[in-house]
């Protein structure tokens, strides 16, 4: 008489499917749970192709390096102008409504000009900081609106938000 039964495993938390043709049970194959799940398995190995990835040389997102390590105040201001200038050059691309070249070159020198900006604002005396970081913000949150109006492809935000870009950089120039 072959008949099937279910055994528990109490030492391993384990339930086995066992066969027998006699009335004593024989475990045919003990069923071994893994011990790491799915979820942790794909966590760990994303994490560690994001560790070790290279970095991507195209802009696709915005530096978030603050400051240069050996830029000085006066390199910052030589180059800021450069950088500045390159970044209202998007517009000619805004305008030809090369939406995904235009959010390349933004991403790209609004990081440079950040990294000059930042520099120069902590060479500058103390009591000028306040106003200049706040500028700073109104700058590059424009930038942002920008992008994000380049990618919906928006071309009434896109017009305001590069106008609101070119006043702040303005204010900011004039004031360094």
């Amino acid at each position: 008489m072959a008949f099937a039964s279910s055994v528990s495993c109490s030492r391993h938390n384990l339930r086995c499917t066992c066969s027998s043709t006699s009335e004593t049970v024989k475990p045919n194959a003990i069923k071994i749970q893994p011990c790491i799940s799915r979820r942790v398995g794909s966590i760990t190995l994303i994490s560690s192709l994001v560790l070790t990835a290279t970095s991507n040389t195209n802009a696709s997102a915005f530096e978030f390096r603050m400051t240069v390590p050996d830029q000085t105040a006066e390199e910052a201001e030589v180059m800021i102008r450069d950088h500045s200038r390159a970044l209202l050059d998007v517009k000619f691309l805004l305008e030809a409504e090369d939406w995904r070249e235009a959010q390349r070159e933004l991403r790209r020198y609004a990081g440079y000009l950040k990294q000059d900006i930042y520099t120069i604002i902590q060479s500058k005396d103390g009591s000028l900081r306040p106003f200049l970081r706040k500028l700073y913000s109104d700058l590059f949150n424009n930038v942002s609106k920008l992008d994000y109006a380049a990618r919906d492809k928006n071309v009434a935000q896109v017009s305001e938000y590069y106008n609101n870009v070119t006043n702040v950089l303005n204010d900011i120039l004039s004031r360094i």
